[in-house]
């Protein structure tokens, strides 16, 4: 589904990470250059946190930088396991610390319910957004589109106008915000960021024919097939 020179295979993490974030920050200055502001929407787990404090000391004019998140947990910001908390820990410091950070949590006590206002914040945000990175769970998923779960087809749906839904894995706990799939591929630049070598059987196995809505990572690779939206993969042992 996906052509060999969208596969980027490093020797080491550590190269992964210096390429990467080069040519994030390169992306990034463009937009600056050219529109004024720049956007990157980042994802959590611990695969981008060497990423992220890579881009916290770059040289990059962040003060005109929006930075979001593709998914959150709705829990509280400050919980171990919130993307927002993960992502003010690691990437809003140094000369990141300037860059202007729009969350997904909100107060609304169910992400279902807090779909309007987080789709309000995110249209604050400059667009469309100009870097995009998209982790991948060993099940396939991406963003917070998981495998099973109830409004799988809601988040999916193309022909949507949705920023931003609510959905609970069946496979993951909490309940989760995210981006939708036709909202993440407005993007400019679309990148997969995974490391090792389970996760890259995994990417093999979702280049196969199957239904998307088993491995949703396939819903990005039929896209860039069908629609040649530019999407990269970086991947490093």
């Amino acid at each position: 589904m996906t052509s060999p020179n969208h596969f980027h295979t490093f020797a080491g993490q550590d190269i992964l990470t210096s390429t990467l974030s080069t040519t994030i920050i390169s992306l990034l200055h463009e937009s600056i250059a050219k529109n004024g502001r720049a956007s990157l929407m980042v994802s959590g787990g611990s695969t981008p946190i060497q990423l992220f404090k890579a881009l916290s000391v770059s040289d990059l004019q962040w003060s005109k930088v929006d930075i979001g998140l593709v998914d959150e947990r709705w829990v509280a910001p400050t919980d171990p396991d919130s993307n927002e908390h993960l992502v003010r820990s690691h990437l809003l410091q140094n000369n990141a610390a300037a860059a202007n950070f729009t969350g997904m949590k909100n107060s609304a006590q169910t992400a279902s319910h807090g779909e309007l206002e987080c789709t309000a914040a995110i249209n604050t945000m400059h667009h469309p957004f100009d870097v995009l990175i998209l982790g991948m769970g060993n099940d396939g998923h991406t963003a917070s589109l998981f495998p099973g779960a109830e409004k799988l087809s809601q988040t999916t749906d193309m022909k949507s106008n949705a920023i931003c839904m609510g959905i609970a894995p069946v496979t993951a706990p909490h309940e989760r915000m995210t981006l939708t799939l036709p909202a993440i591929l407005k993007a400019k630049n679309i990148f997969l960021h995974i490391t090792g070598q389970n996760k890259k059987d995994v990417f093999t196995s979702a280049q196969t024919n199957g239904p998307a809505e088993e491995m949703p990572i396939r819903f990005i690779l039929q896209q860039q097939q069908e629609n040649h939206i530019n999407f990269n993969i970086y991947w490093a042992p």
